[in-house]
């Protein structure tokens, strides 16, 4: 059984031919410990990309320019795990990835390893929209990217001393064999219900700390990392990304909802199978074409936000949920 979940109320299926779909917009910081000194500034950093995906929604857009914003907003956080905060390789240098889809068409674009740029979830974008792919990896991410006019920045800019140290003290730790703490195995990710009643998601990360250079897990990869589809919902994951590829987590998830399970249910479902097949850990953000959702995970915390009906409903940690208006 998960230790930390958080779910809105029940939705009424709305009748054919009735009004605009009511938006929701829902997000994670990834799967994970987060320390006592972070805290404040990881809760108002989920807030603000709650905030800005779910404004994006409440102005008529699409659910995939919803959770694009609120990915590129927590991307441009330096503590969340994508972007400008991510951790690094064994060799100390960043290497990120991302995808995103958009569930009316099931368009799908991802990038993986990629280096020297601030928003992967952009590039991912980009792939979805101007090339006949769905996926392009390091070099040819790299490639087009330039050739999309996607600003290259110096790779010195996306590191932050904080991972640094971060990368030291798991390297010290493997020398020792020793793990004295549950892994950080955070990503950001976002999914969106929009007025029209189409979905999306969108994650991203800057992977493990002191992984393989090339080592990819499941944030780009469509079906594992994420997951939407109109006629079920989205979904978009974190955790153990190896664990999360054997077990397809977000499309066995969907698999669930279109049997008749609740929201609250699938997940339930598929990250216990996770933890009992592979023994793997990790958290979900997921929302159905009616417009309930819920925020699950197995490791200690998950930072979690989501945005319905003008309220915002945040947490970090198992049983911790505040609501509060949205202005």
């Amino acid at each position: 059984m998960p230790l930390g979940s958080s779910h809105g109320p029940e939705a009424e299926t709305p009748e054919s031919g009735s009004a605009d779909m009511n938006p929701v917009l829902v997000v994670h910081g990834g799967a994970g410990p987060v320390s006592e000194d972070v805290r404040e500034r990881v809760r108002q950093g989920i807030i603000r990309a709650a905030t800005v995906g779910y404004c994006i929604l409440r102005e008529g857009g699409s659910a995939v320019d919803a959770v694009e914003g609120a990915v590129v907003t927590l991307e441009d956080n330096p503590e969340f795990n994508a972007g400008c905060g991510s951790i690094l390789n064994t060799n100390g240098e960043v290497e990120m990835d991302a995808s995103i889809m958009e569930g009316k068409d099931l368009s799908t674009g991802a990038v993986s390893a990629v280096r020297g740029i601030a928003n992967p979830i952009k590039l991912a974008r980009l792939v979805k929209e101007k090339t006949p792919h769905c996926f392009l990896t390091h070099h040819g991410a790299a490639q087009f990217a330039a050739a999309m006019g996607v600003p290259e920045i110096p790779a010195e800019n996306l590191i932050t001393e904080e991972n640094k140290k971060l990368l030291e003290k798991e390297k010290r730790e493997k020398e020792a064999q020793e793990t004295d703490s549950e892994p950080n195995l955070a990503t950001v990710g976002a999914v969106a219900l929009d007025c029209k009643g189409n979905v999306a998601y969108a994650t991203s990360t800057g992977g493990i700390v002191n992984k393989m250079v090339g080592r990819v897990g499941d944030s780009p990869c469509v079906g594992s990392g994420g997951y939407a589809d109109s006629n079920i919902g989205a979904i978009s994951t974190t955790g153990h990304g190896e664990s999360i590829l054997k077990v397809n987590l977000a499309r066995l998830t969907l698999f669930h909802m279109e049997q008749g399970k609740t929201v609250e249910e699938a997940a339930d479902l598929s990250l216990g199978y996770m933890k009992s097949r592979v023994k793997g850990l990790g958290g979900l953000i997921l929302v159905s074409k009616t417009g309930d959702w819920v925020a699950k995970w197995t490791t200690t915390s998950m930072p979690w936000a989501a945005a319905k009906d003008g309220k915002l409903h945040f947490g970090i940690d198992p049983g911790e949920t505040t609501i509060k208006d949205l202005a």
